[in-house]
């Protein structure tokens, strides 16, 4: 397959999707369901947010979230060897080294998390702290049933590298891109957010974060990504033709995440499902959860931090 062709696909592969939040998505009203929204990654504990739907995923903030939490569950999660049951913890309980990660869990600015009493499931037991390699059961009981999932924190897969280059039409704006070594073994999958130094204050989700190698397994090959957006942001440069560019000068800091399949397959339909919201013409969406007996994901992350400064 000739590189130019390869890059086109991935391209329209990583383009289709959108990592906004605000999706609605009909649900059986009969009952109400329990929503999960986990994750664990290398030297950082599991975090857990226990929720029930309303009928219809809500567009979320710091009021849904508070107004639909979960109190008084019995979450634990073990590693094989060691079993840890998590602490409701609110916000100002929470290390403000974490609070960054737990943003990035439920998808809302750090801001928002500190001048809130947001609550999460957690623990400071470094015992059930994510190691590469190793598999985390989690289990739930509330309010009278069971839940369950299990995730896997695979071996980090490093970027070969990263570089700006401006759009044409464009002085200054451009896309962040990246070429990426993926392993011959079918299944590798990956997620990537991107943080602008002095101007956001959290990792955020490339737009269109997730993508697997069923297209390029074992291949070396290039493609772009879209800057990923602050949900309900009011920043100037989030709006407008320029929302989904890096701005030259930009420091850029990547967290390149390696995912199992089941965790990828979530985030990819939930995606799918944002881009097609409101759009009268996309089939309705099935969102893939890793979760047995709810909604949602609990996922683990094999992590790469790298820096770049946006120079064409």
């Amino acid at each position: 397959m000739k590189k130019n062709n390869l890059v086109f696909i991935i391209l329209m592969s990583i383009v289709l999707f959108s990592c906004e939040k605000d999706i609605d998505i009909e649900l059986d009203n009969a009952k109400q369901k329990f929503v999960v929204e986990g994750s664990i990654e290398p030297g950082i504990p599991p975090f857990v947010i226990l929720t029930k739907t309303e009928g219809y995923f809500d567009p979320v903030d710091v009021n849904t979230l508070k107004n639909s939490f979960v109190n008084d569950a019995f979450i634990q999660v073990s590693n094989g060897t060691h079993t840890a049951i998590l602490l409701e913890l609110c916000s100002d309980q929470i290390p403000d080294s974490l609070i960054p990660t737990v943003a990035e869990l439920v998808g809302i600015s750090v801001n928002d998390i500190k001048n809130s009493r947001l609550c999460i499931y957690s623990t400071l037991d470094q015992n059930i702290f994510g190691e590469v390699g190793k598999t985390y059961d989690l289990r739930i009981l509330a309010q009278g049933e069971t839940i369950t999932s299990t995730t896997t924190i695979p071996t980090p897969v490093p970027m070969e590298r990263y570089w700006y280059k401006d759009q044409p039409g464009y002085d200054n704006y451009g896309y962040l891109w990246f070429q990426l070594n993926d392993p011959p073994t079918l299944g590798n999958a990956y997620r990537i957010y991107t943080q602008r130094l002095g101007k956001d204050n959290r990792f955020i989700p490339a737009n269109g974060s997730v993508f697997d190698d069923n297209f390029f397994n074992g291949l070396d090959f290039e493609a772009f990504i879209f800057r990923g957006r602050e949900p309900n942001t009011n920043s100037e440069d989030d709006f407008g033709d320029l929302r989904n560019y890096y701005e030259q000068g930009d420091t850029i800091a990547v967290k390149f995440c390696t995912i199992d399949q089941p965790h990828f397959q979530f985030w990819q339909t939930f995606e799918v499902a944002a881009f097609n919201s409101g759009n009268p013409f996309a089939a309705p969406a099935t969102i893939k959860s890793n979760i047995n007996g709810g909604l949602g994901v609990w996922g683990g992350y094999g992590v790469v931090y790298d820096t770049i400064v946006a120079v064409d």
